[in-house]
């Protein structure tokens, strides 16, 4: 008996215990947070889940820097066999997403209180039912968004580290799923809510099925799934070469859905009004620097290959989502819909420098999506707690609209400013980290001939001015009015909402002043 089960013991697969235990640790609190779920007891339920999804992702982060500096630099390896690869490159984008992550998570913390935060009582209930009028009056608070956080940040961690196509499909999907129901969980403007949701599925099943035939046409092309061993094989596989193509420009279709290029930008704008902000922002950012991580990796390799036969999609691509960006931004009246095109020229801006082969590119798009994700998260952050109040004080939903902004800097001078400087740093403006941000990937896209598409990055940095500083104006320079939002002071979640918003404020002048070491670090990983 023994011998006939020794090849198997011989032969087992080996489980890279260490490389996967940051992405084990947010799956494994997932996990423990579903079970914990089912407890009877809401307030027991709330505060086992928070503590979970905070403690998780913060042991997340000091292992992926225990993993970095035990990597060295010994040029990475395959880990669960040769499906994911754990190198230099994806514990960076790693570290980056788990900061973002954590950052979203606090504000999630914050507006997660129940009464007055920005989720539904009970997702479930049908909008107006007496389930939910119930709820409401009983101020119950379910905590799935804390679990579906956490799946949804394990998924992009997978993402960012896959090796293999499958498992980037698997993992894009951990990661969407999570998505999709938190953008339905709103608590004002429920039906708005459910149909960004919705709205968002259906788009991003259909992204999603692109994604998985271009999987399929890789694979006939050349016979496996492996990113490295599909390169290696293109290289050197005659006849065919269609396949390959069109297999590869079907997987950008997924890619560039995911985080939202022209033309497949569409679901963005109404997903982000209708999503509660603070899931706006985790999605803003969190999606970003997964997709972004992954995109380096296949520019890379696959994707590198085929720079010469890709390069008219690619410039359409890029200019067509600065331009779509930038100009439908400028007549937007409502605050999130206006960070969702201002989101849109962003990531134009960042594929300027993924148009070839550039060793700089990797550390100019690191630190891009580094200075983009804190700024965005502080951004929806303060969104989330600028609210309407009715005649008797009666603090309701987010104020969205511009003019409930009109004078808010000299009712909430300090939140003001840094709202002002999340602004400034998305306009490029010198001394933030979205300065120095343009600055590496204008550059890299210099030094692979793109010229042309730094000059439309230039010309649609001066426009975006325009709507970044409209609002500055409407906070300092106009008397508040009628309609002027306000902020609530003593609550505790607005409390922790606000300290996220001034911590991400320094942080995005800490980056335009002090980047060297951080771009010091990245340039070496790159």
């Amino acid at each position: 008996m023994f011998s006939s089960i020794l090849p198997f013991i011989v032969n087992s697969p080996v489980v890279e215990w260490d490389a996967l235990a940051p992405i084990i640790v947010i799956m494994g609190a997932a996990v423990l947070g579903t079970l914990v779920e089912a407890l009877p007891s809401a307030k027991v339920r709330y505060g086992i889940n928070a503590t979970l999804m905070i403690l998780s992702l913060i042991v997340a982060l000091a292992l992926v820097v225990w993993r970095f500096r035990t990597l060295g630099e010994t040029g990475g390896r395959q880990i669960a066999m040769g499906t994911m690869v754990e190198d230099q490159l994806s514990l960076v984008f790693q570290g980056i997403l788990l900061a973002v992550a954590l950052l979203a998570a606090l504000v999630v913390l914050g507006r997660a209180t129940p009464g007055d935060g920005s989720f539904a009582p009970q997702p479930a209930d049908m909008p107006g039912s007496p389930q939910e009028d119930y709820a409401v009056k009983t101020r119950y608070q379910r905590t799935e968004m804390f679990i579906l956080m956490l799946f949804s940040t394990g998924g992009m961690m997978s993402f960012i580290a896959a090796g293999n196509l499958l498992m980037l499909f698997v993992a894009l999907e951990v990661m969407s799923l999570p998505l999709y129901v938190m953008s339905a969980m709103g608590r004002r403007r429920r039906l708005l809510s459910q149909e960004a949701g919705f709205k968002y599925f259906l788009l991003g099943a259909y992204a999603s099925g692109f994604f998985l035939m271009g999987i399929a046409l890789i694979y006939g092309f050349t016979g496996t799934l492996g990113i490295y061993s599909i390169t290696q094989i293109a290289t050197v596989a005659p006849g065919l070469d269609w396949m390959l193509l069109v297999g590869v420009a079907m997987l950008l279709v997924g890619l560039f859905f995911k985080v939202s290029a022209v033309p497949f930008h569409a679901w963005a704008p109404d997903v982000y009004q209708g999503a509660p902000s603070p899931i706006a922002g985790f999605m803003a950012a969190g999606v970003k620097v997964a997709a972004f991580g992954i995109l380096v990796r296949l520019s890379m390799t696959l994707f590198g290959l085929l720079s010469w036969d890709l390069s008219v999609l690619l410039w359409v691509v890029i200019i067509a989502t600065i331009v779509v960006g930038t100009f439908l931004g400028i007549v937007q009246t409502d605050v999130k819909r206006m960070l969702a095109y201002s989101s849109i020229a962003h990531v134009g801006f960042i594929l300027v420098a993924l148009i070839g082969l550039s060793v700089g590119a990797a550390a100019a798009v690191e630190f891009y999506v580094l200075t983009y994700g804190v700024a965005t998260i502080g951004a929806f952050g303060l969104i989330s707690i600028v609210r309407d109040a009715d005649a008797d004080g009666t603090v309701r939903g987010e104020a969205s609209r511009l003019e409930a902004w009109d004078g808010l800097g000299k009712r909430h001078p300090a939140l003001a400013g840094a709202m002002a400087i999340f602004l400034l740093s998305f306009a490029g403006i010198p001394l933030t980290g979205g300065f120095i941000g343009k600055f590496l990937v204008f550059k890299e896209g210099l030094s692979l001939g793109g010229g042309a598409l730094v000059l439309v990055g230039l010309i649609a940095s001066i426009v975006t001015a325009f709507f970044y500083f409209r609002l500055i104006l409407r906070m300092y320079f106009t008397e508040p009015g009628e309609n002027t939002a306000t902020v609530t002071s003593t609550d505790p979640g607005d409390m922790l909402v606000k300290f996220v918003v001034i911590v991400c404020a320094v942080a995005t002048v800490a980056l335009g002043l002090v980047a060297q070491p951080v771009l010091g670090l990245f340039a070496a990983v790159a």
